[in-house]
């Protein structure tokens, strides 16, 4: 009978036992992007799902990375990604410079501080935003921009991961 029980188990596990946990349907990000005129800067936040950013951030590393580690390692892994996948330049093309501040956990993701210090005023931007393109196919980052009272949106995905933005 124990026998039988075991068999049974495997029988209806065994299907299960090759397939991943489906921890989201999607894979995106959400940039919510801020022109702060008077500070002459831009502020952005990034939210990021934990698994898909891990494994971003781990590629090329010899172990895997795991953002609630101590220490400094996970954010300064974070910052030099987002260095390399998040720029932002001059509608004329001048390079700025992206500083992460810092993150924090929320739910099953994380929220990435940053900002722009501008050169002055802009009537907009250039914005290439490749975050986890390398990693997922279907990634979709999603921008929303506050500036000048106006409001609106950019989506970047793969063979899209540039636009200019006014405002």
């Amino acid at each position: 009978m124990r026998l039988l029980a075991t068999l049974a188990a495997l029988v209806l596990l065994l299907p299960l036992a090759g397939a991943a946990p489906a921890l989201h349907a999607y894979h995106s990000t959400i940039t919510e992007l801020r022109y702060n005129a008077a500070k002459q800067q831009l502020e952005l936040s990034v939210k990021v799902f934990t698994d898909d950013f891990e494994k971003a951030i781990s590629k090329g590393q010899p172990t895997p990375v795991n953002l609630t580690d101590a220490g400094p390692r996970p954010l300064a892994l974070a910052s030099a990604y987002m260095q390399r996948t998040l720029q932002v330049r001059t509608t004329a093309g001048a390079a700025l410079p992206l500083q992460v501040l810092g993150m924090q956990a929320e739910n099953d993701g994380y929220w990435l501080f940053c900002k722009v210090p501008l050169p002055g005023p802009q009537p907009g931007i250039q914005l290439r935003q490749g975050m986890m393109l390398e990693v997922f196919g279907d990634e979709m980052n999603i921008v929303n921009v506050e500036a000048n009272g106006k409001k609106l949106s950019a989506l970047f995905r793969a063979g899209h991961e540039q636009e200019v933005l006014s405002w």
